[in-house]
């Protein structure tokens, strides 16, 4: 089977924090960030419909385009590293996350030869976990502040809208379904 590979995304997506995401329609402002556990789960819940079917979820729309299973072994990632990186911005000062290529992290983890049910599961485990901890966030801990090495600086609010858009772009990416209203 000849590799299909993949175009790496080398976008700074930090800008879905100004305005509405005009290729899915999510807009980070829209929803008071006390909202964000409740929308992990609801993402969650249709990744779930998203792995299932119908079709196979291994088979790519295009060579260049990653298929539902490969879309979802990332956002499976991102909630998890997410989670790892809102736990570093409540327990330390202005943490640097360190570096994570997704690209890299696809090839390597072999997305495309994972199985859909495993990572439907893994995925609802990995949102339960984030959505639980942004669920305990209070207070002044909406403005601690994390960075990456890109230099891009987010307080744990701009962070929570900034991540939120990422599995509900990844759905459009998959379903062609612009997010709804928020």
């Amino acid at each position: 089977m000849p590799v299909m590979t993949i175009t790496p995304d080398t976008k700074d997506w930090t800008w879905v924090l100004q305005r509405p995401c005009p290729e899915c329609g999510f807009d980070t402002q829209a929803f008071p960030v006390e909202a964000v556990p409740g929308m992990i789960m609801a993402s969650a819940a249709a990744w779930q419909e998203a792995l299932a079917g119908p079709g196979d979820a291994r088979t790519r729309p295009e060579p260049a385009k990653w298929s539902p299973l490969e879309y979802g072994c990332h956002v499976r990632d991102v909630f998890r590293l997410y989670d790892q990186r809102l736990e570093l911005m409540l327990s330390q000062d202005d943490p640097l996350f360190p570096n994570w290529d997704q690209d890299e992290t696809a090839v390597a983890d072999r997305y495309a030869e994972q199985d859909p049910a495993e990572v439907a599961a893994a995925l609802r485990q990995a949102a339960s976990a984030i959505a639980g901890r942004f669920e305990g966030v209070t207070g002044a801990q909406w403005q601690r502040t994390g960075n990456r090495s890109d230099g891009a600086s987010f307080t744990v609010e701009t962070f929570a809208r900034y991540f939120v858009h990422d599995p509900v772009h990844h759905l459009y990416d998959v379903t062609g379904r612009r997010a709804g209203p928020t």
